[in-house]
């Protein structure tokens, strides 16, 4: 399997601004650009003190335009080292971290890892899950002090997540587990046929009715496998997701919660070619 390239692999790809304007603009535009405005092919170069590219009639094209970048002051090297952080750790990068070695202040560090998040979440998109499927959910933040289902947790949030087995990962936040907000996610998301495992909330009873191969597992009994039927690999990666939190983020509110669980989704979802995961930022 290909290792994540090292740090001096990155600063011989991007020693400076300019080497990381190039990347965007070829990745974005191509090799021989054509001018929207005089049709000259080929004949844009780099403006001297602007982050951007001009043709021979003087048309400008701004590369780093509908990105994450496109409206700050941070020079473009330090936020592809961030995106190389985010792409090289396991669990995560706090903002903390980010502001130490970008020597940037806390705020822009907090920002540029949010925009980032947002960012790792656009690339990784939804794969409509087929095949083996696992459905099941969990609370995330805050401490429970009643069951499992979260009875006595007001401060905790509730995530449902949809996994293929040796495939993708998806991750909604939503309001409770009643079967009329989880029902909903499974049909929109998983195709008709599929064989789907869940835990034994009734939530789940009717998924047969729909067109799905269902099974259920009984948590509350201790039984983690029937047959073909667990949630196994869901659990896995909320444990994942939960000791990345608590261990390099300590507490996420819900109303950021989101942008983390789109970040560990491209993680989780990349971890048969982790080498991947830079490049795959930054082809925009």
């Amino acid at each position: 399997m290909a290792q994540s390239i090292t740090i001096q692999d990155f600063l011989a790809q991007f020693p400076d601004d300019d080497a990381c304007l190039a990347h965007l603009f070829k990745h974005r535009y191509g090799d021989n650009v054509t001018c929207e405005r005089c049709g000259e092919v080929g004949k844009f170069r780099k403006l001297a003190k602007m982050p951007a590219y001009t043709c021979n009639c003087g048309h400008h094209i701004h590369p780093m335009v509908g990105t994450p970048f496109g409206r700050t002051r941070v020079p473009l090297q330090k936020w592809f080292y961030a995106m190389y952080l985010f792409t090289t750790s396991r669990h995560g990068v706090p903002a903390k971290e980010l502001e130490r070695q970008l020597g940037v202040h806390y705020e822009t560090a907090w920002r540029m890892a949010h925009e980032l998040r947002k960012h790792m979440a656009d690339v990784d998109g939804d794969d409509q899950p087929s095949g083996d499927v696992e459905a099941d959910e969990t609370m995330v933040g805050g401490r429970r002090s009643g069951g499992k289902r979260g009875r006595g947790a007001p401060c905790k949030t509730v995530v449902f997540g949809i996994l293929e087995r040796e495939g993708d990962v998806m991750t909604r936040i939503v309001e409770n587990v009643r079967r009329v907000t989880l029902e909903p996610h499974i049909v929109e998301n998983v195709r008709k046929g599929a064989t789907v495992s869940t835990d034994e909330l009734k939530s789940y009873a009717k998924l047969a009715r729909l067109g799905y191969k269902h099974g259920a597992v009984n948590h509350a009994t201790e039984e983690w496998v029937r047959g073909p039927y667990h949630t196994n690999s869901l659990e896995g990666f909320w444990s994942l997701l939960k000791r990345s939190i608590r261990g390099t983020h300590v507490h996420v509110s819900r109303k950021h919660l989101a942008n983390y669980l789109g970040e560990f989704e491209f993680r989780w979802n990349s971890r048969h070619a982790p080498a991947m995961m830079f490049p795959r930022l930054l082809s925009f």
